[in-house]
């Protein structure tokens, strides 16, 4: 289900415009105190129209993440992945773009995945560094999920290998039962 989750958090960024373009400040350590989020890797992915970056997370070592779209335009959305949260399962979806958008919180225990509207490049701050043995992710199109993503907005939705044969939420579920 879409709803607004608590935990999950938008942070404005600082965008300085004048006739030569735009200066972006995204990240002043201070900013972000109140979710004790201390920065321990940051990468970027470029993407093209089409792409789809399903439901990621880490089962080991959980990152929380400071995602931001640097250039293009994005559909966002982060998935409550916490077994005893009143939200498990429940989404959060965000129109990012490079131009305006806010920098977006994406807490521990949680999945992120986003459609690529427009070529985009996405900026990750990660709390905990990627680990590829904990790499994990749940289908984008998962029933149960049923993220209302807008591929209308896209010519084609492009998939990697990963992302094509991810656990459904169900799988997810069983795992965490044992």
């Amino acid at each position: 289900m879409h709803k607004k989750i608590d935990e999950v958090k938008e942070f404005e960024n600082k965008v300085f415009n004048d006739n030569r373009g735009s200066f972006v400040k995204d990240y002043v350590h201070n900013w972000f105190n109140d979710i004790n989020f201390v920065l321990k890797e940051k990468f970027y992915t470029y993407s093209k129209s089409g792409v789809i970056r399903a439901i990621h997370f880490q089962n080991v070592k959980q990152q929380a993440k400071l995602i931001r779209c640097v250039s293009g335009k994005i559909f966002d959305v982060v998935v409550d992945l916490r077994p005893n949260s009143k939200n498990f399962g429940d989404y959060q979806s965000f129109m990012l773009d490079g131009l305006n958008s806010p920098t977006i919180y994406v807490p521990q225990g949680f999945g992120h995945g986003y459609l690529v509207i427009e070529d985009a490049i996405v900026s990750y701050g990660c709390n905990e560094v990627f680990y590829p043995e904990y790499d994990d992710a749940i289908l984008y199109n998962d029933i149960d999920l049923n993220i209302k993503w807008p591929t209308n907005l896209v010519e084609k939705v492009i998939l990697s290998v990963k992302d094509i044969n991810a656990q459904t939420f169900k799988t997810f579920k069983s795992k965490l039962r044992g």
